[in-house]
């Protein structure tokens, strides 16, 4: 939808959330490859990176929604196939392990937040993620990450629920198949958030 970004998105009320953009998920040690592969062909993470530099250097909040799994998976829960399929390897998104880190290229910088859950599909329930951005008077949330199959269109699908504004600069996620996440992109998520790129969101925070 058309949107005037500068109100929209203003530093005053925005949050960048990442979704899930770590390096066991589509960084260095990913398991799912053909997602890894597809965040790579789009330059998810250069573009994300850049986003959240010009983020920062406006005060606009970086929140770094990641999951992870206790060694002994208590309090998390099999109950569709994909975590059912997560919850069977030993190693993966261990909490302290290598690969529940954000990739290295989007920090966390100092000034970030790192909002983990250890259950579910996406970062709102059940954590402290909805607190966080009111406390921070927050009322519009920029959505990037993976996937937009499942957890962006999570993370979009909530925030709307939940009252916030939702901005999704466009080479900032990604999802498989390509066809099958452009699909998604123009026939649902668009019709929830406001669609622009990296470069526009980061041009309208510069002034």
């Amino acid at each position: 939808m058309p949107v005037d970004l500068a109100t929209f998105a203003a530093p005053s009320h925005t949050a960048v959330l990442t979704m899930e953009m770590q390096r066991g998920v589509i960084g260095d040690l990913a398991t799912m490859r053909e997602l890894a592969d597809a965040v790579a062909a789009h330059h998810v993470i250069d573009n994300t990176a850049r986003l959240l530099g010009s983020a920062r250097s406006v005060g606009v909040r970086v929140v770094h929604c990641t999951a992870e799994f206790r060694a002994d998976k208590a309090g998390s829960k099999g109950n569709c196939p994909i975590l059912a399929v997560a919850l069977r390897s030993p190693d993966h998104l261990l909490v302290g392990s290598p690969s529940a880190e954000v990739v290295p290229e989007l920090g966390p910088d100092p000034s970030d937040i790192i909002c983990s859950r250890v259950h579910g599909m996406s970062p709102f329930a059940g954590t402290s993620l909805d607190q966080t951005l009111r406390n921070l008077g927050v009322t519009t949330v920029v959505a990037t990450g993976v996937s937009v199959n499942i957890g962006v269109l999570g993370m979009v699908i909530e925030a709307v629920n939940l009252g916030y504004r939702v901005v999704i600069p466009t080479d900032c996620v990604a999802g498989v198949p390509d066809d099958y996440a452009e699909s998604v992109m123009v026939n649902t998520l668009g019709l929830l958030a406001a669609r622009t790129t990296s470069e526009r969101l980061a041009a309208t925070w510069a002034g």
